[in-house]
């Protein structure tokens, strides 16, 4: 009996995503795999893969690049081509917003992280990804995945050039996001 309670259990509870395949277009063509953690941020890991499955990301401009320090995107209210460009960065998701759920994951190299504004419970949609070490970020923002794959392409992406690492002109996108298991 209590083995069948176990296998019960086991496949009642649906099979979390391991992974993020992102197809980049622009300067940058190429694929970035992600695996993702839900044993460290199992609801922002959630939102990401519930706005990838819903096809939300596709055609997302990497909107702030800083180089020597990360690719932010995600922005999928603002940041689709036809959308007001202005305000890319400014946007999220028509879902809540998140509570942080920061861990003791160092922002290193290939790092996935949730943006937020200055609250720390205002991760929605978007995210970036790390060039470089961070420290200074640790415990201060979400981490929900690591670069395995595409490294190269995520180096390749262009940079920003405006404020703030803005990328005022033809910003790199994400021409498709598939969830991988």
């Amino acid at each position: 009996m209590k083995r069948l309670a176990i296998l019960l259990a086991l496949t009642a509870s649906p099979a979390l995503a391991t992974g993020l395949e992102i197809d980049v277009a622009g300067e940058a063509n190429g694929t970035i795999s992600i695996d993702l953690l839900e044993d460290v941020a199992p609801q922002n890991v959630a939102r990401i893969v519930e706005l990838a499955n819903q096809g939300a990301y596709d055609g997302v401009a990497f909107h702030r690049v800083i180089e020597g320090f990360m690719a932010q995107t995600g922005d999928v209210q603002y940041g689709k081509e036809g959308a007001d460009y202005a305000s890319v960065g400014t946007g999220g998701s028509d879902l809540p917003d998140l509570p942080a759920e920061f861990s003791d994951q160092p922002f290193a190299r290939g790092v996935v992280g949730m943006a937020r504004s200055s609250d720390p419970n205002s991760a929605n949609s978007q995210f970036f990804i790390m060039f470089a070490d961070a420290p200074h970020l640790n415990g201060q923002y979400t981490v929900v995945g690591q670069v395995t794959e595409g490294l190269e392409v995520l180096d390749a992406i262009k940079r920003g050039t405006g404020s703030n690492g803005e990328v005022p002109d033809s910003p790199d996108r994400i021409a498709a996001v598939r969830v991988t298991e």
